[in-house]
């Protein structure tokens, strides 16, 4: 399934037809005859006179018109799907499944198949129902004479099906082109039995007949009925209904019966498709010999409804489905008529149905090793299998009690093939670009509508039935094929719906009460980062996902881009991650200009990142998390070699092509100035940070502690700035930041169990019980910000001792309450009352408090605005946070709450 089978380029630049080249059949043999015959089959010689005498002429007329209009509308998306590349074998199938993709057109594909299958029965019934007519012994039959030499009943007409669909069996194996051949002299008697019907009323003089047929309790009932030659009075009495006994089936037929034996004479359009592997330009010859061939036996169908309804008595049209024999001049010539349309129709929906299942198999569209394995190469194997399926249908027995299901099952193709034209129309793909222009949006949608509505007016049960099926089909097909290099119009529409809703999603619009994290997370080597990949997915909540990542280099000293051959081998990690997450990827002379660059243009309109999230920096060797992982063991997941379902990257080349983690040893490509210059160009451009520190420590999902009840995890916030004890206030816009963030995680599947708790830090020895009323302040806002969580009263007094100078510069903070962001963190030099002993009370504070905690949320203070205390800054972060376990430091500038409706 990795190709389309195409002799010429790969992706068929210069194709114009199938492989067939010279020696295919052209328009007339290819496509009129076979859909005419298929077209005129058993209705055309054998129910006539059913439909006009339960039907009338006037509902006759309406059905036919109904009929051919539904197939009108879907010859329109046939010819505009046709014409709009090159067509190979498959016919329906094919056109389906490059259209739609895999899936819809398996599903559909297989629904044809059925299809065909069943019409064949209907066709292979129909002619035992005209050879038992003249050779039955039956005294009821409805001819008088002939040689009666087969004896009847059900299990002989099943066997003389049998020896029907044998004999097509043998014709089909011989190959398509003799058969193409031998369709045109098929054609050539059919015509020639059209002609002895049409003139017969200008020779035959009115008559009268008697029939017979087998009642109940071994009784026999007599019909006295007339051809009365052409009348008006004759047809008068034809004109309105008279719905009454089926004597074949013993039921009453209604509008929707007669529809569906009527509609069989319709369904053969796709004759000429189901060719296209034999034809010498498809291309060009379905479209314009479907619609020769449709306008032909509409004209066709019309004259002999109106010669039929003006010459015939209704009971002999009701009670005498062969009537036709009775009235011509040559009896034999209906006979052979009926016999040749039969089985020509028969082989052609026979052929027909083997070149979908061998197109289905071999595009392996139920894996390698499907259930469809040994039908790929032989045709005697597809046509025999076929023929296994068919003897289901022939136990029937009767032709009317198929009709139905054929017809829906016709009518469910039709509305997938206007489907998929109205998919291709409304994806507005430059390349749909089909030279049949006589169509539009609205006929495919009218060609819809059309299909689905007759589909329950016929039968809702069996219209259910099959819809139900097609769902199954297209959901196993889904999780069972492998990825098709066809394209899938799901991502043409997919685009353009999401272009649209782009625009609507106006910037200026947004409000804080729809404000939600959409996360840029720059990755150096995913080798040591997916726990923290894993985690901002979580963390999201629906928003954007970006995975970042800085290639170093210049463009002008390389020969080509080397950034865009990477995308399949990121796109092939999110996959395997399970994460929703895009991939941005740049090429820079630094990693800080690379990260500014991804800042500015990742995204699209109101989709773009408000958060950039780090990896700390600090002397920790990281650990390859590929070798820990079982999913990235060869064998295991989704990417093992030679399911054809990878892009082109497999499990092997994924890990060879991201590098080994870094050693002890190896020079680090990101100095401390460049990391903490990062931190402090994302504050600049307005971005929230977040350093994450100890995810690998992460608990896995598959480990034991993960298995431990929710309850037993916490999520602890320490919302104050702890480099910073004298700006004391909690409900600053990046203290509620923190509170939000935790939040959102917290509100996650994988999280929802979790206990959320807040640390409140207060000096107790000081005598001074403010702290109770901000403690009272803080459950007050958690409250009114709907978030539920536990609050920890803290002492730090010891803390704070070690703090030294930094006592002097509380007395700045006007009443310790809201902080502005200037005031908060925009030092032009680090606080001097940091010392080392009181970065380490921190340290023991928190982990003390927070030592089980499966997450913990700190405040990243604003980093120095000289790169000369990058060092010292960050070897503060290291020491706050120095044995926590997995740690987020955070900076927010964005006002993410509120307490209004």
């Amino acid at each position: 399934m990795s190709n389309e089978h195409s002799p010429l380029l790969t992706y068929g630049l210069f194709a114009v037809g199938s492989d067939t080249g010279g020696s295919g059949l052209n328009t007339f043999f290819g496509v009129v005859v076979p859909t005419v015959l298929s077209m005129f089959s058993i209705v055309l010689f054998l129910r006539i006179g059913f439909v006009i005498g339960h039907a009338g002429l006037l509902q006759a007329l309406i059905m036919l018109a109904v009929a051919y209009v539904i197939i009108s509308l879907t010859i329109l998306s046939i010819c505009a799907i046709s014409t709009n590349g090159a067509v190979q074998a498959g016919g329906a199938y094919f056109m389906i499944s490059r259209s739609l993709g895999p899936e819809f057109g398996g599903s559909i594909g297989l629904m044809f198949f059925l299809a065909n299958v069943c019409a064949c029965g209907v066709y292979v019934l129909g002619l035992v129902e005209a050879i038992l007519d003249v050779f039955g012994q039956d005294a009821g039959s409805s001819m008088g004479d002939g040689l009666r030499l087969l004896p009847q009943g059900y299990w002989y007409t099943v066997l003389y099906a049998s020896a029907v669909l044998l004999l097509c069996l043998l014709v089909c194996l011989v190959g398509a082109h003799l058969y193409s051949r031998a369709s045109f002299l098929i054609l050539l008697v059919v015509t020639l039995s059209l002609v002895s019907i049409i003139i017969s009323p200008l020779a035959l003089g009115p008559r009268s007949f008697v029939i017979s047929h087998q009642g109940g309790a071994n009784s026999t009932i007599v019909y006295n009925t007339s051809y009365t030659g052409f009348s008006r009075s004759t047809l008068k009495n034809n004109l309105g209904t008279g719905y009454s006994l089926d004597y074949s089936t013993g039921t009453v037929m209604t509008f929707a019966t007669v529809f569906a034996v009527m509609f069989n004479g319709c369904t053969g359009i796709m004759a000429g498709a189901n060719m296209s592997g034999e034809l010498k330009n498809p291309s060009v010859s379905i479209p314009k010999g479907t619609i020769i061939a449709v306008v032909y036996t509409f004209f066709v169908y019309l004259l002999l409804f109106l010669l039929v309804s003006s010459t015939c008595d209704r009971v002999l049209l009701v009670q005498d489905y062969g009537f036709l024999q009775r009235i011509n001049i040559w009896p034999p010539f209906v006979t052979i008529g009926v016999y040749c349309t039969s089985l020509s129709a028969a082989m052609s929906s026979m052929i027909g149905a083997s070149r979908i299942l061998h197109a289905l198999a071999l595009d392996q569209l139920f894996g390698e090793q499907g259930m469809m394995r040994g039908v790929g190469e032989p045709v005697g194997v597809i046509v025999t299998f076929s023929v296994s399926v068919l003897q289901c249908v022939v136990f029937a027995g009767q032709l009317n009690s198929v009709t139905s299901l054929v017809t829906v099952f016709y009518l469910l193709a039709y509305a997938a093939v206007d489907l998929a034209c109205l998919a291709l129309e409304w994806a507005s793909a430059p390349n749909f670009r089909p030279t049949f222009q006589f169509f539009s949006w609205h006929t495919c949608l009218l060609g819809i509508m059309g299909c689905v509505v007759m589909m329950f007016v016929i039968n809702p049960v069996y219209s259910s039935a099959s819809i139900a099926l097609l769902l199954l089909l297209l959901v196993f097909i889904h999780y069972r094929a492998p990825t098709s290099s066809w394209g899938y119009i799901s991502q043409a529409l997919i685009f353009h719906q999401v272009r649209k809703y782009l625009l609507m999603l106006d910037v200026r619009k947004e409000h804080v009460k729809f404000w939600r994290p959409q996360v840029l997370l720059m990755v150096a080597n995913p080798r040591s980062s997916c726990q923290l990949i894993t985690f901002v997915n979580q963390l999201k909540k629906g928003g954007l996902f970006v995975l970042g990542h800085v290639q170093l280099g210049d463009l002008d000293t390389l020969p080509s881009d080397p950034i865009q051959p990477q995308y399949n081998f990121w796109l092939s990690l999110v996959d395997k991650l399970g994460v929703k997450a895009f991939v941005d990827l740049t090429l820079s002379s630094s990693v800080r200009q690379g990260t500014q660059h991804l800042l500015r243009i990742t995204g699209l309109g109101g989709m773009k990142p408000n958060t950039l999230v780090l990896g700390f920096y600090d002397s920790c060797v990281p650990e390859d998390y590929f070798l820990q992982d079982p999913a990235f063991c060869e064998g295991v997941g989704g990417l093992s070699s030679g399911t054809g379902d990878n892009f082109g990257v497999d499990l092997p080349s994924l890990q060879a092509h991201f590098p080994p983690v870094r050693s002890l040893e190896c020079p680090r490509w990101l100095s401390p100035e460049e990391y903490v210059g990062i931190v402090s160009d994302a504050i600049k451009m307005g971005k929230n940070v977040c350093l994450a520190r100890y995810f690998f420590q992460l608990e896995g999902e598959g480990s034991g502690v993960a298995a431990v009840s929710g309850l037993e995890r916490t999520i602890d916030v320490w919302p104050l700035n702890l480099l910073r004890p004298e700006n004391s206030g909690y409900v600053d816009v990046c203290s509620l930041f923190l509170l939000q963030m935790a939040c959102v995680l917290n509100m996650a599947s994988k999280w929802r169990h979790a206990r959320l708790r807040i640390f409140l830090c207060v000096e107790s020895e000081s005598g001074d019980q403010g702290w109770l009323a901000k403690e009272e302040t803080l459950r007050e806002l958690l409250g009114k910000l709907r978030i539920r969580a536990s609050i920890k009263i803290v002492a730090w007094d010891a803390v704070v001792r070690l703090y030294g100078a930094g006592k002097e510069g509380r007395a700045g903070t006007p009443g310790g309450g809201d902080v502005g962001e200037g005031e908060l963190g925009g030092w032009a030099r680090l606080p001097p009352g940091v010392s080392e002993e009181y970065l380490s009370g921190v340290n023991s504070l928190v982990k003390e408090h927070s030592a089980l905690a499966a997450v913990r949320f700190l405040y990243l203070p604003r980093p120095p605005a000289g790169s000369s205390q990058s060092q010292k800054y960050l070897s503060q972060l290291e020491t706050v946070t120095q044995g926590l376990g997995p740690t987020l430091l955070i900076h927010g500038l964005t006002p993410v709450t509120c307490t209004e409706l």
